[in-house]
């Protein structure tokens, strides 16, 4: 574990990065008070899938008729 003053992770970030990004715990102190550890982001986001929501959301023949005059007003304000 390695910890560095604000000062100091400023103007060696990139170098911190790499460091959290191989495994090391970095820690980032404001003079001798811990305040954030970097640490790399180890879960991935699920790919986006085209088309992944077809056939689950059916659109009736009452999703083209005009809105009634009450509702139309409604969105009109």
């Amino acid at each position: 574990m390695s910890t560095y003053t604000l000062y100091n992770a400023k103007t060696h970030l990139s170098s911190l990065v790499e460091q959290a990004f191989a495994g090391e715990e970095v820690i980032i102190a404001k003079g001798k008070l811990p305040l954030v550890k970097l640490v790399p982001i180890t879960e991935s986001r699920p790919q986006r899938r085209f088309g992944a929501m077809k056939g689950q959301a059916p659109v009736t023949e009452a999703f083209f008729e005009a809105l009634p005059d009450e509702e139309l007003d409604a969105w009109a304000q």
